[in-house]
């Protein structure tokens, strides 16, 4: 039994060494130090939620030993007294670039072509670089490294932050006195993932948000189909892929949007990505919490805008004031939610911001034991390394913190730094206290001198009567040199401080130059609790809005039962308009059209003298986006509008305002064969999935013309450059996506490629093409194109000469989306007519109104009204082109477009017939809810005003009260045209 014991001795002894005993020993006589070490009488705080009073901390070979009240405490000990002070696990950082050279940018200017990989053997993007390995770009940095400790942390998982796919990183302890043979604890610590291309490659694909997505879809499909060994050629970039995919798996996100859009992609794979948030994930808690991922939070809090010039206070969006509020409480927050996180310092210019920041998240709610948990196990389970790091349990490395109190507290001091079991002071624990207020007489005079701050680190103010001095103080290794500035008259104080009960003394120099004595007698003792420690009052929130902008909704609207009476009803339909009509809401939907109907419960609204409508559809849109062009390559169909929705995008709420309810959002024309379109409800204050339509038709979006052949701007590296190329490129990518078709149906094994998948559908009649189109000889040959292939344009938008092939146009069986009386922006439009839209619409084309500009989409009623003045259309003709017939374009028109029984109660209420310029939209409807009303318009309007006068002055007193601020910007957002890249 006792050789047992032993050789379990001898082994436990041996786990615990770090010195690796295969090396030859050839520096002399030496012994090693198996002593152990004790820290006695400490609160330890072993986990966030274990804690010890009174106990005991055995370490010996950079590792906990035992932890505990009755620690039995071996004959070979060095004991350390820690009575009256703390012990905390050292904190991590799971999301760094310690220790990592930032990647050099790529020299030269533009973007070269997609297809042209520079590295051979690699995958064919060079954004995606999984085989990169931090460990062979890393060096430790001791005076990074020393910030590090100093600010708490002990350990942290670095990584090359550039590319979309980046490879692995490297977890190591800050430990300064060994190498890296033993600071490093994995060395493939984890698989990182962002939407950002690498600077170091000028390969121009993706160039958008949306082709990034795409290429990351692209990128796991390849993947599976390389491990499963489909391909001749060696890819070590998809082998590093498969082979980290047991690593855990970080993504930087950067926002509450990116975070959803990530957790997206991973839960398409099966892959739960812990994810690098922006801070703002309180503004969409509930789809946040969703995604079930652990999240990265950084603590880079806003500081306040410099507001005091109206003028330049006026720059200031209404939600940058909001988030400079909010962000402090999204900690707070997501804690409340049951959202595990853990907090990086990633977005801080420096270490030593932490704690400020931490402090500040605290008062606004945070609960001390949640902040530590989120510096500590948090960190240490999103990468798997528990038995590790990340507490003070038996085992794991004697990565702790020595302090006077509370570690979040104002007053606390951080003494010690114990990494892997290797003292690194931060404040000597010797460190006598001078803080509290003292008098102090030279000569005739009598100084009032206030010392507050840390210990370590004290702040001075010196006054004299009422009147402040202009001062600084420093103190170090018990020295301390005081001087302050009476009148331009400069006093310098030294003195080194011996006796923390005796007064402070030293070496005066007056501001003539003559030396005498001083001796400050302390006055009154410091109350670090006054001031320092607590905050007497809690820090106003500005309540949220859905979405957390300038009118946004304090809940998003929900649908209501309602029957409008006695309205001018504009069916859109064979009923034409029906005066003096009741129509019924039940459930969302259009219930009943009638004379006298019966309310039941509904809400009525007296809709006498008004006129009630379809909401207006504009199938051609670029608002409610972050991206509108992957201009990458001249194909870009495995990209998704849906992916780049902006649900915060203010044009929503206007085209509200103006009868919009559904728009089709549409790729940009940079490329012949653009991406998919996104079909939307403008749901006001809902997360972007939730305004997409259900079970939506598929569309994607073509284009011709100048854009495509990049005439309007000098570039030469992309194929095509002319009309006659645009159309090899249809025809190369139908007749490669005929042949893949094939091969699917033949049974034998295929790479599964997203933009094959897309053109399949096409010819498949499964997907339909909007397509961006001016010149008549270009819209004959798509045409003609599309006949070749044997499937059908569904609708030409633009459409500005189709007034000359009307009857092809027909024969062909496809629609026009077109302006009104848009002509001579460019020169492929110097044809135009504003009887375009009549003359088609006499063929028999379904013709719509779109507006292809957020400005004029919100007028399309106007729009609309423009063809009865060119080409003699009549009232109900007119407004079909902005409800039914884009529905109809959309294939939707059994949902939307026209007021009939069962369809979607997407409706407008106007103040007049809303063909006239003069119409208002007074309530718009979707789906039974209200999601504008111009009476609670006005009532915004003025609570926005008040809300940022309130604001104003909170940031206002930020200034005064001596606190950083920054320069105020206008952060508006681009308005996105087809060209937009």
């Amino acid at each position: 039994m006792k050789m047992k014991l032993l050789a379990l001795t001898l082994l436990w002894c041996g786990a615990t060494l770090f010195a690796q005993d295969y090396f030859p020993d050839n520096e002399g006589v030496k012994s090693k130090n198996n002593n152990y070490t004790a820290f006695t009488n400490a609160k330890i705080y072993i986990t966030p939620t274990q804690v010890v009073d009174q106990g005991t901390l055995l370490i010996q070979n950079g590792k906990v030993v035992q932890v505990g009240k009755s620690v039995a405490i071996p004959k070979n000990t060095v004991t350390i007294d820690l009575s009256g002070k703390s012990v905390y696990p050292s904190f991590i950082d799971v999301f760094s670039d310690f220790g990592i050279s930032k990647p050099k940018r790529a020299e030269g200017s533009g973007r070269s072509p997609q297809y042209k990989p520079s590295r051979e053997g690699f995958y064919w993007n060079d954004h995606i670089m999984p085989e990169s390995n931090a460990i062979s770009t890393f060096k430790f940095d001791d005076k990074k490294a020393k910030e590090l400790r100093d600010a708490g942390f002990g350990v942290v998982n670095t990584h090359i932050q550039d590319g979309i796919a980046r490879g692995t990183g490297v977890l190591l302890t800050l430990n300064g006195e060994g190498g890296d043979s033993q600071r490093i604890i994995d060395d493939r610590s984890a698989q990182y993932f962002s939407f950002s291309k690498s600077v170091a490659s000028k390969q121009s694909y993706p160039t958008s948000l949306m082709g990034a997505m795409a290429l990351l879809r692209q990128m796991y499909t390849d993947a599976d189909w390389y491990a499963k060994g489909n391909v001749d050629t060696k890819d070590r970039s998809l082998e590093a892929l498969n082979a980290n995919m047991e690593l855990p798996q970080i993504f930087a996100a950067g926002n509450n949007g990116n975070v959803l859009r990530a957790d997206g992609i991973g839960d398409a794979r099966g892959i739960q990505y812990s994810i690098l948030g922006g801070g703002d994930e309180y503004e969409i808690i509930d789809a946040i919490k969703n995604t079930q991922a652990k999240l990265i939070i950084p603590l880079d809090f806003p500081d306040a805008y410099d507001v005091s010039d109206p003028n330049q206070a006026s720059y200031v969006s209404l939600k940058d004031m909001r988030y400079w509020n909010q962000a402090p409480a999204n900690p707070k927050i997501l804690a409340e939610n049951g959202v595990t996180f853990s907090f990086t310092l990633n977005g801080l210019k420096s270490p030593t911001k932490m704690m400020e920041k931490l402090q500040k998240a605290i008062a606004y709610g945070l609960s001390k034991s949640k902040a530590l948990e989120a510096l500590t196990t948090v960190p240490a389970q999103i990468i798997g390394k528990t038995d590790k790091v990340g507490s003070l349990q038996p085992g794991r490395y004697a990565n702790f913190l020595i302090t006077s109190g509370e570690i979040f507290d104002k007053g606390t001091t951080l003494y010690e730094n114990w990494v892997q079991g290797s003292k690194n002071v931060v404040n000597t624990m010797d460190l006598i206290d001078i803080r509290g207020d003292y008098t102090m007489k030279t000569g005739n005079e009598t100084f009032t001198i206030s010392i507050t701050g840390k210990p370590g680190k004290p702040r001075a103010k010196v006054t004299q009567d009422s009147s402040t001095y202009t001062s600084k103080i420093v103190y170090k290794d018990q020295w301390m040199n005081l001087s302050f500035s009476k009148d331009d008259a400069l006093y310098r104080l030294t003195g080194l401080v011996k006796d923390k009960s005796k007064p402070l003394t030293g070496k005066l120099v007056l501001p003539n130059g003559n030396e005498s004595s001083y001796v400050a007698m302390l006055s009154k003792p410091f109350d670090q609790n006054k001031k320092e420690n607590t905050t007497s009052k809690k820090p106003e929130i500005v309540p949220i809005t859905y979405p957390n902008i300038g009118y946004g909704y304090q809940s998003i609207p929900q649908s209501e039962n309602t029957l409008f009476k006695n309205a001018t009803v504009w069916t859109s339909e064979e009923a034409g308009i029906l005066e003096q009509t009741d129509v019924l809401v039940k459930d969302g939907k259009i219930a009943k059209i009638g004379k006298n109907l019966n309310a039941g419960r509904a809400k009525v609204i007296d809709a006498s003298g008004k006129h009630l409508t379809a909401g207006i559809i504009d199938e051609h849109s670029h608002l409610a986006a972050l991206a509108i062009n992957e201009a990458g390559q001249n194909s870009s169909a495995e990209v998704k509008m849906e992916d780049v929705i902006d649900p915060k995008d203010i044009d929503i709420y206007r085209n509200l305002a103006g009868g919009v309810t559904s728009l089709q959002l549409l790729h940009g024309s940079a490329n012949p064969i653009g991406g998919r379109s996104a079909l939307l409800k403008l749901k006001w204050g809902e997360i972007a999935q939730n305004m997409i339509y259900d079970n939506s038709p598929k569309f994607i979006k073509f284009a011709l013309g100048e854009n495509v052949k990049q005439s309007n701007w000098q570039s030469f590296s992309r194929f095509p450059q002319t009309r006659m190329g645009v159309e090899q490129v249809y025809m190369n990518y139908f007749q490669r996506a005929k042949e893949y078709a094939a091969k699917k149906k033949s049974g034998k094994p295929y790479r599964h490629d997203e933009e094959m998948e897309t053109l399949v559908e096409i010819l498949n009649g499964e997907r339909f093409i909007s397509c961006h189109s001016y010149v008549q000889s270009e819209i004959n040959m798509l045409m003609k194109v599309a006949d070749k292939f044997n499937f059908k344009v569904n609708t030409f938008t633009h459409i500005l000469e189709g007034y000359k092939v009307a009857d092809k146009m027909m024969e062909h069986g496809v629609g026009a989306s077109t302006f009104s009386d848009w002509w001579a922006y460019k020169y492929e439009v110097k044809d135009a007519i504003p009887y375009n839209a009549a003359i088609m619409q006499s063929q028999g084309i379904t013709v719509a109104i779109n507006s292809d500009d957020a400005e004029m989409s919100r007028r399309l009623n106007q729009e609309a009204a423009k063809t009865m003045k060119y080409g003699g259309v009549s009232e109900l003709e007119a407004w079909k082109m902005v409800t039914i017939n884009p529905a109809k374009l959309l294939h939707i028109d059994d949902r939307v477009g026209s007021i009939k029984e069962g369809k979607d109660a997407d409706l407008v209420l106007w103040s007049d017939n809303p063909l006239s310029i003069y119409a208002k939209a007074e309530k718009t409807l979707i789906e039974g809810a209200t999601y504008f009303d111009l009476e609670k318009d006005q009532q915004q309007r003025k609570a926005i005003t008040q809300e940022r006068n309130k604001l104003i002055r909170m940031m206002l007193k930020e200034k005064e009260g001596g606190n950083k601020t920054q320069a105020p910007k206008n952060n508006k957002k681009e308005k996105f045209h087809c060209d937009s890249l």
